[in-house]
This record gives structure tokens, C-alpha cells and sequence, in this order.
């Protein structure tokens, strides 16, 4: 969720990585999903939606801006990655990860895009106070996205760009770029199968009733004196 805070170092890894436009990205990952198999090989990329400018349309003045939200973006899944490892390495250094049911869910929905066609200066006020996305304004303070300054959020066009190979984003549920998203399970002791793909829909009202299953407990019916509703979701044990 924005907004995207991360240390400028992290930031600067990944200059120049997304000068190419939010098309060419589409392109460059659905050739990518294709070649690691976790998209059909018949799959067919999904038309950018005409209420999302392509990238040669942009603004030229504007684009350093673009390309920057991204470059923040990629660094801060990759900071949150680099932390979560510390998190797997110590279970690692500890001798229990083969132990461990370890659910990493890659956000709750599709990429968001409420960060408007040229992104977010500030994406709480984008609605009371429209000035404060205005090109001039971005590209002022560029060197200030992705510090403390700013509550900076990426433009429509990458949230599209992420979400492919489908269509639309996070605010569309309709479509899978709204509501679809990938999550990895690591549990060795516990599951048998290793390295595979698997493609059955769940939600994220089943990972409680896996983690009770897992972990042989029974479902809670009362809580603080308080009477529980019972669980909607189902175990994907």
C-alpha cells in the first residue's frame, strides 16, 4: 500500500530500469511469465484499456517523474523482500524453517490505481486537493518521492503494467487484475510436493482454517467470552 517510502540507496538500484514506458513492461513481463510457465503458452497479453494513456502519449517533460514512481515501487517490494528474508533466515539459523508453514501472499489485490494517470504527490489528498498532482508540481519535487516528504503513489499506468497479463487493476474486481494475485507456500516437512505451480483459486479467508489445520487446533468458538461465528473460509491443507 502507498505510500512508498524507501531508503535512497535502494532507490538508486534500479535508475534507468523503467525509462522503457509501462508498455514495453507488459510486454517484457508477459514474455517472462511465458518463459517461466506460470502463464498458458497460448495466453494472449489483454489490450491496455483506452482510459489508460499509452506511454508515447505521456507528457515528455513528465516521464523522468513516471519512470521514477517506479523505480521507488520496485525498491520498496524489494526492501519489504530483503526484510522478510531476515525473517526466513533466522527461522533457517534456528534449524526450524523445514518446521515452518510459511504463507507469503503478494497483496490483497490486483496493483492499485488510485494514484492517478501522472501518480501522487500526496495519495491521501488527491481528492480534496487536486493541485497537489499537477505535472509542474512533480516534476518539482521529484528527488523529494519516496522520502518522508512525500506520500508518493505510482501512476494508472503502472498499476496496469503489474497487473499483466490481465486486465484492468485493483479498484476493477470484475477482472482479474482486480482481484487475482499470486502467493507462495514453504512448508518441507509438511508438504510433500516441491517447486510446483499450482493454479486452484483461494481466498484469504482459507488461510485461518489451513494455519488451525496445520497446527492441529480447533477452530475457536469462543473468544474473550465472546460467541464466535463460524469460519467462512476452507483449509487448502
Amino acid at each position: 500500500h502507498a505510500p512508498h517510502h524507501v531508503p535512497p540507496d535502494w532507490i538508486a538500484k534500479y535508475k534507468g530500469q523503467f525509462d522503457q514506458g509501462w508498455d514495453k513492461l507488459r510486454e517484457e513481463t508477459f514474455a517472462r511469465q511465458k518463459k517461466l510457465g506460470v502463464i498458458p503458452a497460448g495466453c494472449e497479453l489483454t489490450k491496455r484499456p483506452d482510459d489508460i494513456p499509452a506511454w508515447d502519449q505521456t507528457d515528455a517533460r513528465l516521464r523522468p517523474v513516471l519512470a521514477r514512481e517506479m523505480e521507488i515501487y520496485a525498491a520498496f517490494l524489494e526492501y519489504a523482500d530483503h526484510h522478510v528474508g531476515r525473517v526466513v533466515d533466522s527461522l533457517a539459523e534456528l534449524e526450524v524453517l523445514d518446521d515452518t508453514l510459511v504463507y507469503y501472499i503478494i497483496g490483497d489485490n490486483g496493483a492499485s490505481a488510485e494514484g492517478s494517470l501522472i501518480g501522487a504527490w500526496n495519495d491521501k489528498a488527491g481528492a480534496e486537493a487536486p493541485d497537489l498532482a499537477t505535472p509542474e508540481l512533480m516534476i518539482e519535487r521529484i528527488d523529494e518521492l519516496g522520502s518522508a516528504r512525500a506520500q508518493n503513489h505510482y501512476a494508472v499506468g503502472w498499476a496496469h503494467a503489474m497487473d499483466t497479463p490481465y486486465q484492468w487493476t485493483k479498484q476493477v474486481a470484475s477482472h482479474f487484475g482486480g482481484t487475482r494475485n499470486g502467493a507462495i507456500v514453504h512448508w518441507p516437512n509438511g508438504i510433500k510436493a516441491k517447486g510446483e505451480i499450482r493454479s486452484q483459486f483461494h481466498h484469504v479467508i482459507d488461510v485461518a482454517p489451513t494455519i488451525l489445520e496445520a497446527a492441529g487446533l480447533p477452530e475457536p468458538t469462543l473468544v474473550n467470552g465472546v460467541l464466535q461465528e463460524p469460519l467462512h473460509g476452507v483449509s487448502m491443507a
